[in-house]
């Protein structure tokens, strides 16, 4: 499967907007949100925000929180295997719930979905305090998976002195800096689109 895998360091940090502008950058991938939970509707938005291809299935629940907690009121278990084997498609710009640790069952946690995927990974993280341990820890757990990370995107006013220290401790490569987009429209998110990388997805 070719494509990326696009996390974050927490929840709201900007995965979906980031996964939009993915699209823009790349308008033959399809993207996926395998699980969603809350009222928010991230396909709906990166379809608005792209005018790309979606694949709109995958596991969908109605509380805003963590999968392992909606799936367990919903009375179901989500289980990856049937779930990964659901798309083919490819290239695809699959997103996922909340960080890499985010448990998703008894046993199983997002980056056990990564696995199954095998996708190179790009970390959408925040540019503001604290972002230097929450962006290492999620580098640190996901290259304890021999998950290769594609790069860091950091979300939110520049911040050099945070981008240079994630690049130096993670030995990472900062890939791109988005801000807040205000009004956040098609326009202006592939105007900075533009600046993305054009070889993530090999």
């Amino acid at each position: 499967m070719r494509g990326l895998f696009v996390t974050g360091t927490d929840t709201g940090v900007g995965k979906t907007v980031l996964s939009a502008a993915l699209m823009l950058r790349y308008p033959e991938a399809y993207y996926w949100k395998p699980i969603q939970t809350g009222p928010d509707d991230d396909t709906a938005e990166v379809r608005r925000l792209s005018g790309g291809h979606v694949i709109d299935a995958g596991i969908r629940l109605p509380d805003p929180v963590s999968p392992h907690l909606a799936a367990q009121r919903s009375e179901i278990t989500i289980d990856l295997d049937p779930l990964v084997s659901q798309v083919r498609t490819t290239p695809v710009i699959v997103e996922g719930a909340g960080g890499v640790l985010v448990p998703v069952n008894d046993s199983q946690t997002m980056a056990d979905l990564m696995v199954l995927l095998g996708l190179p990974v790009v970390v959408a993280a925040r540019a503001t305090l604290g972002t230097i341990n929450h962006t290492l820890l999620t580098i640190e757990a996901l290259r304890a998976r021999a998950l290769r990370v594609a790069g860091v995107v950091m979300i939110g006013d520049a911040n050099a002195d945070n981008r240079a220290a994630i690049e130096q401790y993670g030995n990472v490569a900062v890939i791109a800096e988005m801000p807040w987009f205000d009004p956040l429209t098609r326009e202006s998110l592939g105007i900075w689109a533009e600046a993305l990388p054009k070889d993530l997805i090999t």
